[in-house]
């Protein structure tokens, strides 16, 4: 069949979910001809599953996408319902933002976004196969039989590639929230030799708000005062709903006990593997027998729409078992389902077989994001989405690629992760994966990445402006607060009244600052100078600097540890076999993944602390032998 040439791009988009936007608004910002394709255009930037972006490990990443010039903070201070911050009662480097969205105004405002993005095409068609020469990509080919030749391809298909859903013994070919599956483009990867597995997730049921007693649940309110998750917001206003909590309970669980038999997860029609931290209900049922109860959040889908999400409950029960067991819950006694619980099966790739650039080992230009790669959640695909479009333009231009490390980013110790010890099963952020977590907090996430952004080309003048203005203004009002020191006579009575010890000499306001007992704005009380005015992100910043300064310094100090493995280079045309007192498995390994750095080798599940002293002796000897 011939083909219609229908034009020429820079870098193409396949999937318009939360990767694919942030891929092709990064592309597009960098200065590339890009085009955007979606399986349909009311999928941009879709919710399918929780109406929320952020939370414990995601909000991190949010504002890091927000630092290097991506959208996502910018669209859901846009569109937010409810702002909470999370973890409050721990430390700052586990403090994670959370806001509930409204799903819809979410993806309009996206989309209008993309519409109005210069260099940016977008087009609602199919693609159904790359056009490949050589190991190179050139572009894609449609449903309609149309070609668009481009220097690079990102694919970002979410769930659509091979998409299957399952409700109780029904199973169906679909894409997320009914749309249509991509099913030829995952054949025609295969026989690009591409390797695909099939993964699992699953969603729970949507109901009429008005059909609720909500008497019966406990309020759950947003933050009195509410957090911006872009750097370029200083404020977003009031949040604008409440939340509700409720709980399962022993009829719940014997509803879905009894029906075991009837779930298309337990009767063996799924063959994906799904998240581990995020489980159906009868999964959970199932692993946690020991368990009198499970707690369900009811969470508005927006303003417009007086549907609810039941967070929590995701099911591959059939419709008549799921009315049963979320009718036996507290307050849902008379629910209306609006839209059942499901399970859907899609093909992803292998994340070892992507370089820690997100291209492709075996195709070069071709470049893969979201949940293609084996990741879970809309900021996990978003972070990827940013760094694969960064990548891409990077490399067409003849550019060293942007590796962001683990000290460096959560967005490094994601690609780090998926890339280096790869996953079997959907792959989800969580703080407890970031080894230097303190240094990784989503306050600091500008300063540790704007530079990088606008070094680029992406982060945009404005921002790199404020985020000099905020570096300028905490290191000032630091040292200030630093140089003046009060009496006894002048603090005793401040120290008493918050709750902590008195002094006997002078004190500086950064020592009191340092006590728990004691924030910045309280400060004011005994401050005769004219303080400066600062915003909001660059009072929690000042405040984190000096209350953990000496944890921080002990972290930067392991950072520098770290980086001496990191910075022990290896050539990617090394033969590990090759190499004497290597294991079988750790040069195969080796030798697949083929590491950047020994400091990548020795995070290769298989390679071990032993190998890497091989690499290590391997290393000296090349460099004596020079």
């Amino acid at each position: 069949m011939d083909y219609i040439l229908m034009g020429d791009y820079d870098i193409i988009v396949v999937g318009a979910g939360h990767a694919g936007c942030e891929a092709a608004l990064a592309s597009a910002r960098m200065g590339n001809k890009t085009l955007m394709f979606s399986m349909n255009l009311e999928a941009v930037a879709m919710m399918p599953c929780n109406p929320s972006i952020g939370g414990t490990g995601k909000g991190h990443l949010v504002r890091e996408i927000d630092a290097l010039g991506g959208e996502m903070a910018i669209n859901i201070d846009k569109t937010f319902l409810q702002s909470k911050m999370l973890n409050t009662a721990k430390g700052p480097a586990v403090h994670s933002l959370r806001a509930q969205a409204d799903k819809n105004k979410y993806h309009i405002e996206m989309k209008k976004t993309i519409e109005s993005t210069p260099n940016l095409d977008m087009k609602q068609g199919e693609v159904t196969d790359l056009v490949i020469e050589d190991g190179v990509v050139k572009g894609v080919r449609t449903n309609t039989f149309t070609q668009y030749n481009s220097k690079a391809v990102i694919l970002a298909t979410g769930t659509f590639l091979g998409g299957k859903i399952f409700i109780g013994s029904s199973a169906y070919e679909s894409g997320p929230n009914g749309l249509a599956p991509s099913n030829l483009l995952a054949k025609n990867l295969k026989a690009h030799g591409m390797k695909l597995r099939r993964f699992k997730t699953g969603t729970p049921a949507r109901c009429l708000g008005s059909s609720l007693d909500y008497s019966k649940m406990v309020e759950q309110k947003g933050d009195e005062k509410t957090v911006p998750f872009s750097f370029m917001n200083d404020s977003i206003g009031d949040n604008q709903i409440s939340c509700w909590l409720t709980y399962t309970n022993e009829e719940t669980h014997k509803v879905i006990r009894d029906n075991f038999h009837r779930s298309a997860l337990f009767g063996g029609q799924i063959e994906g593997i799904g998240p581990r931290y995020c489980p159906s209900i009868e999964d959970k049922v199932n692993r946690f027998a020991d368990k009198e109860r499970h707690q369900t959040f009811i969470e508005p889908e927006g303003l417009d729409t007086d549907e609810m999400y039941i967070q929590g409950m995701s099911s591959s029960l059939p419709e008549d078992v799921q009315e049963a067991f979320y009718k036996t819950i507290p307050g849902l006694e008379n629910l209306r389902i609006t839209r059942p619980a499901y399970a859907i099966e899609y093909d992803c790739i292998d994340p070892q077989d992507l370089k820690l650039n997100l291209e492709t080992r075996f195709i070069e230009n071709l470049f893969c994001a979201g949940q293609f790669n084996g990741s879970s959640g809309y900021e996990e695909a978003a972070a990827q989405g940013l760094m694969a479009g960064i990548n891409a333009s990077l490399k067409i231009s003849g550019k060293n690629p942007l590796i962001l490390g683990r000290d460096e980013a959560y967005i490094g110790v994601l690609i780090d992760d998926l890339v280096t010890k790869g996953t079997n099963e959907p792959y989800r952020i969580m703080t407890s994966r970031a080894e230097y977590r303190l240094v990784l907090r989503q306050d600091n996430a500008d300063l540790r990445l704007t530079d990088k952004g606008y070094a680029i080309g992406l982060a945009s003048e404005e921002r790199y402006q404020r985020y000099l203005t905020k570096k300028n203004n905490v290191a000032m009002e630091a040292e200030r607060l630093r140089n003046k020191t009060l009496t006894p006579a002048e603090v005793n009575g401040f120290l008493e009244k918050h709750g902590t010890t008195i002094v006997s000499s002078r004190i500086s306001m950064e020592e009191m600052l340092k006590r728990p007992q004691i924030q910045y704005e309280d400060l004011a009380e005994i401050d005769d100078e004219t303080r400066p005015a600062l915003s909001y992100h660059e009072i929690t910043q000042l405040e984190v600097q000096i209350k953990y300064e000496g944890y921080i310094k002990k972290q930067i100090a392991q950072i520098e540890r770290f980086k001496r493995l990191e910075d022990k280079k290896l050539s990617q045309d090394i033969d590990y076999s090759t190499i004497e007192g290597l294991r079988i498995e750790a040069y195969q390994k080796l030798n697949q993944i083929k590491p950047v750095s020994v400091g990548q080798a020795s995070r290769i599940s298989g390679v071990s602390p032993a190998d890497i002293n091989v690499l290590l002796v391997y290393l000296e000897k090349k460099r004596r032998g020079r």
